[in-house]
């Protein structure tokens, strides 16, 4: 495995367990997903420091502006097939607004809410993979992959 992949999943596992707090990014205090994929890729020397600016934590919810893939593509070009490393996101609401650090797919380690923390998870599986609709029945959530490799 290239060395930068190995730093990155290799930082998010220093995160897990660390709880879930929006607009925050303090190691084993407080962080959100978002925020989570910058410090595994900045931490470690992958990506220069750079800002996310903040925003309502239901952004996602009343808005189409692409504000997650914004970040994400400004250091990330889209892949077709994910491997260590490299960052999948999904689509919540009316947006892009949950990401995660592959580290072996669908193996993840993701800042989520409804886990209240840092937590290992399966892309493929509950709500990252579904969306469950008022009217009845559910459908694939659609996600993207994304790597920072092309750029190195």
């Amino acid at each position: 495995m290239e060395a930068w992949r190995a730093a990155v999943v290799e930082e998010a596992k220093t995160w897990l367990r660390t709880p879930w707090v929006h607009d925050q990014c303090v190691k084993g205090a407080g962080v959100d997903c978002g925020r989570l994929l910058k410090a595994c890729f900045v931490g470690p020397g992958v990506v220069a420091e750079f800002e996310i600016e903040p925003y309502p934590m239901d952004w996602m919810l009343h808005r189409e502006e692409e504000k997650y893939l914004g970040f994400v593509e400004a250091h990330m070009d889209r892949v077709e097939t994910p491997l260590p490393g490299d960052i999948v996101v999904w689509k919540f609401g009316k947006c892009f607004s949950h990401g995660a650090i592959v580290v072996d797919w669908p193996v993840i380690i993701h800042a989520y809410r409804p886990e209240r923390a840092v937590v290992w998870g399966d892309g493929t599986k509950g709500a990252l993979a579904r969306e469950h609709r008022r009217s009845g029945g559910a459908f694939v959530r659609e996600c993207r992959f994304y790597s920072v490799a092309g750029r190195l």
